[in-house]
Parts: C-alpha cells; structure tokens; sequence
C-alpha cells in the first residue's frame, strides 16, 4: 500500500506517517513534507523517484505526471485500467493526503502583492485531491488532520479505510478544493474588476427544527471568520436548542447592544426592542430597561453589554426570557438560572470594533448584498436646527434615542427620557401611526413632560411634530432631508421644541 503526503498544514503529520509506516505503508513525499519525514527518521520516497522527472519551474511542477495520476485514477475493477497501468509503469497510489498552500491566510496580511498572491496559488495539491476524491472507491483521500485518527483507526481494524469513510472524506476533498479556488476566484476577480459574481463561504452551526413556522425547514450557517457581537460564534452555556426566530431576535439584540460603551441592556422582542437603557453599572441598566415596558418583555431576550452577575440573575429569574446574552456569566449567575432549564444563555465575544461587513437579504430568486449599517452618528448640539438648543440631558437623550431607533423596524419612533425607552413605535405604514404608539405608551407610564422623539426617517410634514408636542416632547432627533424640512422647524419653533437634522437615515425594513 502507498501512501502520497504533501502537506502545507503539518499538524500531526509526523505521527500519522509514523503509524501507516508502522502498518507497512509506503511513504512518498514532496519538499517540505519530504524533509519533515525524514529528519523524524521515516524513510521516504521522493516524489522524483516515482515520476522519473525532477521538480521543475520552482517547483511548480513535480506531480503533475501521469505515474502520479494514473496511479489515483485507475480502477482497480477494470482489466483495461490495470493493463495500461502495467503496461505504462504506473503503480498504484491507496492514499493522498493533501492539504493546499495557504492562500487566503497570505491574501489577509497587510501590504500582500499580487505577485505573493499568485505564488500562493496550489496547483497540483488541487489537482492530486481531485484525482484521488474521483477514485473513492480505491483510494482515501485526507485533507483535514482532525480526520487522522479516523484514517488510522479504520486501517487497523479492517486493513482499510471503509467505503463509506472513503466517500465522506472524498466529498469533503472536493468541499477543500471548492472553498480554495473560490478564494481564488474571489480575488483574482476583484484585481480584475470583474463584480459579476458572488461567492459565499459557510459552514452549518446547526439544522433547526423548524424554520419561521413549523413547516418550513431551516438550517444556521456562520461565515469562515469569526465578527463580535455574533450570535453564530457564541457560546450557549444552558437551555434548549436556539430556533430560527430565536437567532434572528438575538442577532437583533447583539447589534442594538454593540452601540453602547456604558452599562447596557436591552428588552427584545419581534426583532424591536420594548426596553432599553443605561444605569451606572448593570443592575441599574437591568431595572430601568425591565421597568419600561414589563409586558411586552415576557417570553423575549435579553442582551446586556457587561458580565452578568449573579444579582443581576436573581432579578431576571423570576421573568419568562427565551435568551440572556452577556459577555461573560460571572460566578454564581449561571447556578442562579440553572433551575429554568428551557433558558438559553449565551456568552457572545463583544468589542467595540466596527470593521466593514456585508449584509446577504434573500429574496424570490435573488440575493441582496449591502454594506452592514455598523456606522453611527454622534448627536451633537451643531446639529441643531431650531431656535431653542438643546439642554445637556435633552442632548444625552437624544444621542441615545438615535441609537436605539436605527434598530426599529421602519416607519420607527422611538420616545425617551434619562437614557431609557418610554416608548417604541415600530413598523406602520405612516410615521405619525408609530409616533401615537410611541407617545402613548410614554403617557400610559405616568411621562407627560420633558420627552425625548428620536425617528430614524425624516418628518415629512409638521403633523408629527403636532402630535408631539402635545404628549410633552421637548426636543426631537431626526435625519432631515425632507422637502417640507422647513415646516417641521417651524412648528419646532412655534411649539418651544428643541430640534436636531442628524444627516444619516437609519431604515431597517
């Protein structure tokens, strides 16, 4: 039995050719997996010695040879095969074990050339865990070190690797060589200014039990890198299986919490926050953010933006939750929500980077593909547009209003005070329609004075303005653009109300 290794990955290689050479395999190998070998003391054949054809071109060139494919690809069931093999000096080859240069890690690094780049680009690793995968029937192919252990394990017990084995490792070869020249592809197409296709690269989390409703079936996939503030690389530390709309609500709590750098936490449900706030430290931010809406918060989820204490844990154990996500559980949280077994909990990775990243939304055969809206305006008193500027706490409110409405649902009105929601209008077809939800949830709590109204569209008329001033708003953040910008500033002025032109639109369909 012979054995081809030619690895950039070397993990575990030693060890793995040790124990087929042990097994009586025969080892061949190329460069630096040849070297690696032999300074482990494993006799080695070179590559060189099977093709009769010294590496050429740098070598670029040293298995692309018909002793080498021909030895993957012909079958073993067919005389024909067998006979031009003989006939050519072609032996078989069992086993191919290949993984390929690393490319996408030499693209990542900064200041990379293209020359580097194409360098970088595996030719005949490709080439050899095609043949081989193709052949599956005779040869195993290993492209994955994780998958070392299986390989051994299966030749000692049976002398081979089993059929099934050689399938799954054959369609993983071709998965390998698929994500590879997709990079590849990926690249060479953006130096060439080529847009006009889309490559996508992830891996399945989880099949789901259902999709949105029980009919429909559903799988969570995650990208190849792992982003903060991502429920795909969190880690669940109790309670049951996450649902597809529980993934979807958590990814919208992760991305409101990701706007705050003081304690934070925020009450979601339906992908609309119902609470949100800030405290001096989390037991504050929990309170205030419980405390401003606490029906619409049972059976939703929980994010904050510090470590959850065991206090903080105590208070919420009492509430129906679906999900708590914090950065971190600290002693004694996790033994306080342990008894409500059907509780996720999920410790999410959170920093405050914003690197750019794209957004897929999929629609009735089509995809579409927009930057992420990661970027935020701070709310500053030169935004002002009216004659009455703004005070010190209206200024705080509203930069903390903008911050929560970017992340309702469109037509969005959300209504604050003191760094806490009072009232969240999501999603109706006009925005005076979501300004009454918002504005009478505010005066159904007991606040009818000194109110805050962030909207993340422009007022296209006074008639919100109107509105507002009568549920006791003093001051309003908002993009402006309006054609009619002037009469919702007029009616600012006229009403004493403190009015602030943003200049970046947040909608969220």
């Amino acid at each position: 039995m012979k054995a081809l290794i030619s690895v950039s990955d070397k993990r575990g290689i030693v060890e793995f050719a040790t124990a087929l050479h042990e097994m009586g395999w025969e080892i061949i190998a190329t460069g630096g997996t040849m070297k690696t070998l032999r300074e482990a003391g494993l006799p080695i054949i070179n590559i060189s010695d099977i093709t009769g054809f010294p590496e050429i071109c740098d070598g670029r060139v040293k298995t692309l040879h018909p002793k080498v494919h021909g030895g993957l690809l012909g079958r073993r069931d067919l005389e024909d095969h067998l006979r031009q093999m003989y006939e050519n000096g072609i032996e078989p080859i069992d086993m191919v074990c290949v993984n390929l240069y690393p490319f996408e890690a030499t693209i990542a690094k900064e200041g990379v050339t293209m020359e580097d780049a194409v360098e970088n680009i595996d030719i005949g690793g490709p080439s050899m865990l095609r043949s081989a995968a193709k052949n599956f029937r005779d040869v195993t192919v290993v492209c994955d070190p994780d998958d070392y252990a299986t390989v051994l394990e299966e030749i000692r017990e049976n002398g081979n690797t089993l059929p099934a084995t050689r399938l799954r490792l054959s369609a993983q070869a071709y998965t390998h060589t698929a994500e590879y020249d997709s990079h590849i592809a990926e690249y060479m197409r953006k130096q060439a200014g080529l847009p006009e296709k889309l490559f996508l690269d992830f891996d399945i989390v989880q099949t789901l039990r259902y999709g949105e409703n029980p009919h429909q079936k559903a799988a969570f996939y995650r990208a190849s890198k792992e982003v903060p503030y991502s429920v795909a690389f969190a880690s669940q530390l109790g309670g049951k299986e996450l649902s597809y709309n529980n993934i979807q609500d958590a990814n919208a709590a992760l991305s409101i919490v990701r706007e705050f750098e003081a304690p934070f936490c925020v009450g979601l449900k339906h992908m609309n926050p119902c609470g949100a706030a800030t405290g001096h430290d989390l037991k504050e931010a929990w309170t205030r953010a419980y405390e401003a809406d606490k029906v619409s918060i049972y059976g939703g989820i929980v994010a904050m933006n510090r470590p959850l204490t065991a206090e903080v844990a105590a208070l919420m154990k009492p509430i129906f939750l679906e999900i708590v996500m914090a950065p971190a559980f600290e002693e004694g949280a996790l033994e306080v929500l342990a008894s409500k077994k059907n509780l996720r909990l999920l410790e999410v990775k959170m920093d405050n980077s914003r690197e750019p990243q794209k957004q897929y939304v999929g629609v009735n055969g089509g995809l579409l593909v927009q930057d992420a809206d990661v970027d935020i305006k701070t709310v500053t008193d030169d935004m002002c547009v009216t004659e009455r500027r703004p005070t010190a706490d209206e200024l705080a409110d509203m930069d903390f209003g903008w911050k929560i409405v970017k992340h309702v649902k469109s037509n969005a009105i959300c209504v604050v005070k003191d760094g806490m929601t009072l009232g969240v209008g999501a999603g109706q077809m006009n925005r005076v329609g979501s300004a009454e939800i918002a504005l009478r949830q505010a005066r159904d709590a007991g606040h009818k004075h000194g109110l805050v109204l962030a909207s993340d569209g422009f007022l296209p008329f006074d008639d919100t303005v109107e509105l507002a001033s009568r549920f006791g708003v003093t001051a309003i953040v908002q993009p402006g653009g309006s054609i009619r910008d002037e009469d919702a500033i007029r009616k600012a002025d006229e009403k004493g109300i403190t009015m602030l032109f943003t200049g970046m639109r947040h909608f969220k369909h």
